[in-house]
């Protein structure tokens, strides 16, 4: 069994490794999450494809991974269809969102895509102009974003941990 050092650590390589190699920090973070548990669920990580960018790449909406990071602790604390009456019943669900856009927050300032873009690159790039997205990789926009992912990734499997929604024991390789 791995530690809980090293499966954190595994979390945040894995957020950096799949945002380098495939980009969407929505889904890259979800399957970083997955895959340091050793779980999956393709409709969740489906529900991610258009997250990325601040939503539908215009920056103007929260960070991918803080959402998609979001969607899994959601996943894993969930209101399902048959208790939806039950408005406390997403009520850890909230606590946990909140505690981790807090943290995501206290570390990066905000949780917008653009102000993220401006502290971490200087600038806020428009990825639908293809100019400004060659402007955003020359900028090392991948080398900020999936640090960013690989920090969540981590933030999100240690609160999962830390609120026994995992339990250590079924982390796999």
């Amino acid at each position: 069994m791995d530690s809980r050092r090293e499966i954190l650590e595994k979390a945040f390589e894995l957020g950096q490794k799949y945002e380098r190699e495939y980009t969407g920090c929505a889904q890259t973070v979800i399957a970083a999450i997955f895959d340091t548990l050793g779980i999956w669920n393709e409709d969740v990580f489906r529900a991610a494809s258009g997250l990325a960018d601040g939503l539908g790449l215009t920056g103007d909406g929260s960070c991918g991974a803080l959402v998609g990071a979001s969607m899994v602790i959601s996943y894993m604390s969930p209101r399902e269809k048959e208790n939806f009456s039950d408005q406390m019943r997403p009520m850890k669900a909230y606590f946990l969102v909140k505690k981790l856009h807090d943290r995501f927050v206290e570390i990066y300032g905000s949780c917008r895509c653009h102000d993220l873009q401006r502290k971490l690159m200087g600038r806020t790039f428009n990825l639908w102009d293809k100019r400004e997205l060659k402007e955003a990789s020359k900028s090392g926009m991948l080398d900020h974003c999936s640090k960013v992912v690989g920090t969540t990734a981590k933030l999100a499997v240690e609160m999962i941990l830390s609120e026994r929604l995992f339990n250590l024991d079924q982390c796999r390789d």
